[in-house]
């Protein structure tokens, strides 16, 4: 974690004469960009992936006609096209689980009162008025809703509220494409593909998703919040342009 918070500190540090005291803030998010510039090669793949399952709806819609009857041959049937066709259904999910690490990286670096036994340098620095160690309720804390670090959290709530907006909307229309597609109201993941129920299930409730960064920038540290930011609005004009 040390040579993370040393390459944070150098990221900061050529940002400062453009940044000042927010430097640090400025690296973070450009360390967030870094990271979905490095995923989003399969960012591009899982989006060719979602394509591919949709033009495969009307043919495993003719599979169930075919062996409606016999669930056991038709999810052979099903899952023998899939790999016939080079198609993960599971694919979707490997860009998020990639990002994962490096939030936890930063949830933790400014979680930690002190780096390989000396004072966290990091925890000094802020985004204006609010300590990128900091959490909401310590803004609420001091100087309230209002004051100088609450302002900033009301901003980053603004952002996040217009993003997930953007992003249920999104949803919603790749998620009703797919089941006009698949000629099937309402459909989601195939029930005849080994995990596609759960990602069926996920489907569902992805539109909503979004709106749960309102509660995650409330409860962890202001670095990692805007790690939560950049990348969510990063994804919603990634996936507005990958999907179109």
């Amino acid at each position: 974690m040390s040579v993370f918070a040393s390459l944070v500190e150098q990221l900061a540090d050529l940002l400062r004469p453009l940044f000042g005291l927010s430097a640090a803030a400025a690296a973070i998010i450009a360390f967030t960009a870094l990271v979905r510039l490095l995923v989003h090669p399969l960012s591009r793949a899982a989006a060719r992936g979602q394509k591919a399952r949709a033009a495969l709806q009307p043919r495993i819609a003719e599979l169930r006609r075919k062996h409606g009857k016999n669930p056991e041959k038709l999810q052979k049937a099903v899952m023998e096209l899939h790999a016939e066709e080079k198609v993960s259904p599971l694919s979707g999910c490997l860009p998020s689980l990639l990002q994962l690490p490096a939030f936890f990286l930063l949830y933790h670096l400014f979680s930690s009162g002190s780096i390989g036994g000396e004072p966290n340098a990091l925890l000094t620095h802020q985004l204006l008025d609010a300590p990128l160690g900091g959490r909401w309720a310590d803004a609420l804390a001091d100087g309230g809703a209002f004051g100088g670090a609450g302002v900033v959290y009301l901003g980053l709530f603004a952002v996040v509220a217009v993003v997930a907006y953007f992003s249920y909307r999104l949803s919603r229309r790749m998620t009703e494409a797919s089941a006009a597609t698949a000629g099937t109201p309402g459909a989601g993941a195939d029930p005849q593909v080994p995990g596609a129920a759960a990602m069926g299930g996920v489907m569902k409730v992805m539109p909503f998703m979004s709106f749960f960064t309102l509660v995650t920038v409330a409860v962890v540290p202001l670095a990692a919040a805007l790690y939560v930011v950049t990348s969510t609005t990063w994804s919603v004009i990634e996936r507005s342009v990958l999907y179109r």
